[in-house]
C-alpha cells in the first residue's frame, strides 16, 4: 500500500512540475508588456472609428502625447529624424500660418494647431512595429472583430430595411452602424488592403482560416457595392488589380474571390433597378454621355469644385484657411452653379488648393509625385529583374496607410 502511494505521489509531482512548466511558458508567451498595451490601444482605433470621431480622436491624442513623453524619457530622438515626418511638420506649419491669416482664425486654428498629432501617431506605429511585432496580430484581430460585425449588421439592414439597432436603410444605400453617415463603403475599401496585407504576412495559416477569410473577402466586396459609394467601389477594384498583378503568392486566391464577387454584384445589378441607376445610368447621365450638358461628375459636384477653384484664384498662395470652405462658399464672389456650398467640395485636392493654397497643396502633390516615381521604379524592377514586389512596396504600403487611412478618416475632422 505504501509503495502504491509513493508511486502515486511521484506521479502527481511530475504532473505538477509539468503543469507549472506549461504555465510559465504560457505566462511568458502571453504576458502583456506596456508596449503590448499601447499596441492594443492603437489597434482599438479600427473598431472605434465606427463609433464616431470622439473616441478614436481621444485615443489617438493620448497615445501621441504619451509617445512624446516616452521618446523624451528614453531619449530616442532618432525617431524624429525622419524625412517624411519633417515634411509633414512643414505642412502643419503652413496650415497654421494659413489659419492665422484667415477670416476666422479661431475656428480654423481649432483643426490646424494640433494636427501634428497625426504625424506623432504615425511615428508611434512605426516604432511599435519595429519593437513589438505582436502589434500586427492585434490589428489583424481588431479587423476580425470589426469587419464581421459590420458585415452581419450590413446584410441584415439590406435584407430587412433596418440594422440590428433599428437604424433604417438610406434609400438603397447600406450604412450599418454608421447610420446617417454614408461611409461604410469608404471604411471597408480603404482598410481592405491593410487587412489583406496582415492576412498575407501571417505564418502557419490553417486551411479553415484561409477558407473563412475567402468568404469574408467576398462578403466585403459585395457589401462595399451595396453601400452605394462609387468611389469606394473603384478603390476596391484598383487595390484588387494591384494585388492580382504584383503579389504572386495570393494572386489566384484574390482573383477567384473577385470573380465570385463580380458575379454576385452583376446579379444584384440586373435585379435591382435602383442600384443599376446609381452605378451606371446616373453617372452616365451626369457626365453628359446621353447627349445632355457635360459636367465634371454631377451638376452638384461641378458647382462645388468651381466654387472652390474661384476661392483658390482669389488667394492662391496660402488659401482661405483650413476648414473654412463651408463659410467662404456662401460668398457671392465665389459661389457658382446649383449647389455651391457644403462643408467641403468633395475633392480633397481641390479643397487643399482652396483652403491652404499652392503652399499647402505642393506638399501633397510632392508626395504623390515622389511615391508615383517609386511605384513606377518598383514595377520596372519587378518586370525586368523579377525582384520581390511585396518587399519593395513596404514603404508604399506605409505611405498608403498614413495617407489614406489616417488622412481619409481624420481629414473630415481637420477640413470638414
Amino acid at each position: 500500500m505504501r509503495l502504491y502511494f509513493r508511486k502515486k505521489q511521484k506521479s502527481l509531482k511530475k504532473k505538477y512540475k509539468s503543469l507549472k512548466k506549461k504555465y510559465k511558458s504560457f505566462k511568458k508567451k502571453y504576458k502583456l508588456s506596456y508596449l503590448d498595451i499601447i499596441s492594443i490601444l492603437c489597434a482599438s482605433l479600427v473598431p472605434l472609428l465606427v463609433t464616431g470621431p470622439f473616441l478614436p480622436d481621444a485615443i489617438l491624442s493620448i497615445l501621441s502625447l504619451w509617445f512624446l513623453f516616452y521618446s523624451y524619457k528614453k531619449k530616442i530622438y532618432y525617431i524624429y529624424k525622419n524625412v517624411y515626418f519633417c515634411f509633414f511638420i512643414s505642412f502643419c506649419l503652413i496650415c497654421i500660418l494659413s489659419s492665422l491669416l484667415s477670416s476666422n482664425v479661431f475656428f480654423s486654428l481649432k483643426s490646424s494647431l494640433f494636427f501634428f498629432r497625426i504625424g506623432i501617431f504615425a511615428l508611434l506605429i512605426s516604432y511599435l512595429i519595429d519593437k513589438n511585432k505582436r502589434i500586427l496580430n492585434y490589428f489583424y484581430y481588431a479587423f476580425l472583430i470589426t469587419i464581421p460585425a459590420l458585415i452581419i449588421d450590413g446584410y441584415v439592414q439590406y435584407l430587412t430595411g433596418v440594422n440590428l439597432f433599428g437604424q433604417k436603410i438610406n434609400g438603397i444605400r447600406v450604412s450599418s452602424f454608421f447610420g446617417n453617415e454614408l461611409i461604410l463603403g469608404s471604411y471597408l475599401a480603404r482598410l481592405f488592403p491593410l487587412f489583406f496585407a496582415l492576412f498575407v504576412i501571417r505564418k502557419n495559416k490553417k486551411m479553415s482560416e484561409v477558407i473563412g477569410i475567402a468568404i469574408l473577402f467576398i462578403l466585403i466586396d459585395v457589401l462595399i457595392f451595396l453601400a452605394g459609394e462609387r468611389t469606394a467601389f473603384v478603390l476596391l477594384n484598383l487595390s484588387t488589380i494591384f494585388i492580382i498583378v504584383f503579389i504572386k503568392k495570393y494572386k489566384w486566391f484574390r482573383l477567384g474571390i473577385f470573380i465570385i464577387s463580380l458575379l454576385i454584384v452583376t446579379l444584384i445589378t440586373l435585379n435591382e433597378p435602383e442600384i443599376k441607376y446609381r452605378y451606371i445610368e446616373a453617372p452616365a447621365k451626369s457626365m453628359g454621355f446621353d447627349g445632355s450638358k457635360k459636367h465634371i461628375f454631377t451638376p452638384a459636384h461641378d458647382s462645388l469644385i468651381k466654387t472652390a477653384l474661384n476661392m483658390f484664384l482669389d488667394k492662391p498662395i496660402l488659401g482661405h484657411g483650413p476648414k473654412l470652405f463651408r463659410f467662404e462658399c456662401k460668398n457671392d464672389k465665389y459661389s457658382t452653379g446649383i449647389k455651391p456650398c457644403d462643408t467641403h467640395p468633395h475633392n480633397f485636392y481641390i479643397q487643399l488648393l482652396a483652403e491652404t493654397g499652392l503652399f499647402g497643396f505642393s506638399f501633397l502633390a510632392g508626395l504623390f509625385l515622389y511615391f508615383s516615381y517609386l511605384m513606377l521604379r518598383y514595377i520596372y524592377e519587378y518586370l525586368t529583374k523579377k525582384k520581390n514586389m511585396v518587399d519593395r512596396l513596404s514603404n508604399l504600403s506605409s505611405f498608403r496607410f498614413i495617407n489614406h487611412n489616417l488622412a481619409n478618416y481624420y481629414k473630415w475632422q481637420y477640413f470638414y
